[in-house]
C-alpha cells in the first residue's frame, strides 16, 4: 500500500506498542530489545559509500536474498516479535519499523536518546538488494573492521562507539557460531563492555564447533541462588583487536572512563547508521529513486511465526560470508603493498 510519509503523532502511537512488546520472559534473557537493535543495525550495515547500494531503505532482508544471509541468522525472531505491531499500524513500512524500534529499544534499556527520521519504503522485489558479505565476521581483527566501517563512512571513532552495541544481546552458537554474553546484565545498556574488556583476563577459548573466541569467568563469584559458577562471558576477536590497535585503544579507555562520552557518541554514529542509504530533500522528505517512483510504499505484513529462509549457516565463516574474507585479504594484501 502507498501513502504519504506518517505523521510524528502515528509514529508515537508506533513508538508505544513497541515498548509494550519488549518484555519477552521466553526469549533469551527476557527481552526482545537487544536483538531488534542487531536487526536495526543489519538492515542499515550493508551500505557502500562508493556505489550507494544498500543501507537501511527498502527492508530488503523481508528477501532470501538478504535475510539468508549467515550474518542474519536469528534475525527471523527480530522480524517477528515486531509483526504484532505491522498488524496492528499496516501503513508503517518495514524499513521504518526496524529502524524505530531499535531506538526504542536503546532508550527502554537505560541508553541514550537517538535522533531518528521516518519515510523509508519498502522494496517490491530484491533487485536492489545488496550482495551479501557486507557485515562484520566477528572472527577477525582490526583491519577488517576498518574494511567493513570505512566502506560505510565510518572512522576510527566511530567504530569503537558502535562496538559498544555490544552491551546488549548474547550470541548463539547456531546463529553466529559464537557463544554467549559480553556482559553480566545484557539487557541493560550501559559502558560496561568497555570495562570489562579493559579489566578482565580474557583467554582464548575453541567451540565445539571449531570457533575460537575469549571468555572470563570470575572464579569467586557465585551465582544468584548461590549454587555454582556464573555463566562466562566472552568477546569476539573483533572486540579483543580494540585493545591491541593504537588508534582503537584509547577511545576503549575513554568510554570505559566516561559513559556520558560513550552514550552521546553512540548516539550520534547510531542515528547516523541508521540514515545510511537515505537521502533527504531540505524538508526532510526522502528522495531515494524507489520513494520517488512509488512514494511511502508499505509491503504486506509478513508471518508472526520465526521463520528463517533457507540457506542459512551455522556461521558466518566459511559459508556464503567466505567473499568477505577473500576482500578482507586483498585489502589487508592492498595496505602491506602501501607500507613497502
Amino acid at each position: 500500500m502507498t501513502q504519504e510519509q506518517p505523521t510524528a503523532a502515528q509514529l508515537d502511537e508506533v513508538r508505544a506498542a513497541v515498548r509494550a512488546l519488549l518484555h519477552q520472559p521466553d526469549y533469551d534473557d527476557g527481552s526482545a530489545g537487544p536483538v531488534l537493535v542487531r536487526l536495526a543495525w543489519h538492515s542499515a550495515g550493508t551500505y557502500c559509500a562508493t556505489t550507494k547500494t544498500g543501507g537501511s531503505n527498502g527492508a530488503g532482508m523481508r528477501y532470501e536474498k538478504e535475510g539468508a544471509d549467515p550474518a542474519n541468522a536469528g534475525l527471523q525472531h527480530a522480524r517477528a516479535f515486531l509483526e504484532p505491531v505491522k498488524a496492528k499500524f499496516p501503513w508503517v513500512t518495514y524499513a521504518d519499523l526496524w529502524t524505530l524500534a531499535a531506538i526504542v529499544a536503546v532508550k527502554e534499556m537505560g541508553g541514550p536518546e537517538i535522533a531518528w527520521r521516518g519515510g523509508r519504503t519498502d522494496f517490491t522485489d530484491d533487485s536492489k538488494v545488496p550482495p551479501r558479505g557486507r557485515l562484520p565476521d566477528g572472527a577477525q581483527g582490526a583491519d577488517h573492521l576498518r574494511f567493513i566501517f570505512y566502506r560505510m563512512g565510518f572512522n576510527d571513532q566511530e567504530i569503537v562507539a558502535l562496538s559498544g552495541a555490544h552491551n546488549l544481546g548474547r550470541c548463539h552458537s547456531d546463529r553466529s557460531g559464537f557463544e554467549g554474553k559480553w556482559v553480566n546484565n545484557p539487557t541493560r545498556f550501559s559502558n560496561q563492555y568497555f570495562k570489562l574488556l579493559l579489566a578482565n583476563d580474557w583467554k582464548k577459548k575453541v567451540l565445539p564447533n571449531g570457533v575460537e573466541q575469549f571468555v572470563y569467568v570470575e572464579e569467586d563469584m557465585e551465582t544468584e541462588d548461590g549454587e555454582g559458577q556464573p555463566e562466562e562471558l566472552m568477546m569476539l576477536p573483533t572486540d579483543v583487536s580494540l585493545l591491541s590497535d593504537p588508534s582503537f585503544r584509547p577511545w576503549v579507555e575513554r568510554y570505559a572512563a566516561d559513559k556520558d562520552l560513550f552514550f552521546d557518541h553512540f548516539a550520534k554514529v547510531f542515528a547516523k547508521l541508521l540514515e545510511l542509504g537515505i537521502y533527504r530533500d531540505a524538508a526532510g522528505r526522502v528522495i531515494n529513486e524507489e520513494n520517488v517512483e512509488d512514494g511511502y510504499r508499505s509491503a504486506p505484513k509478513k508471518s508472526d511465526t520465526a521463520t528463517a529462509p533457507g540457506d542459512q549457516g551455522t556461521k558466518q565463516v566459511g559459508h556464503e560470508a567466505g567473499p568477505l574474507k577473500e576482500e578482507n585479504a586483498k585489502f589487508q594484501a592492498r595496505k602491506n603493498g602501501a607500507r613497502l
